[in-house]
């Protein structure tokens, strides 16, 4: 789906997982660069990486 949404930024909180998370997905896959900030460390790492892994920025 196009949501016409390339070359936009987009800031996702609550993004390490969840609804947050697959909002950053899904963001990211439409060509959004995507800022994402959460309370657990950890998990939210685990989001960066696989958004990395995806070529998103």
């Amino acid at each position: 789906m196009d949501l016409g949404l390339t070359g936009k930024v987009a800031l996702v909180t609550g993004a390490s997982r969840g609804i947050g998370r697959a909002i950053a997905t899904t963001l990211a896959a439409e060509g959004c660069a995507v800022a994402i900030c959460a309370r657990g460390a950890d998990d939210l790492e685990a989001t960066a990486t696989e958004l990395r892994a995806t070529g998103a920025t």
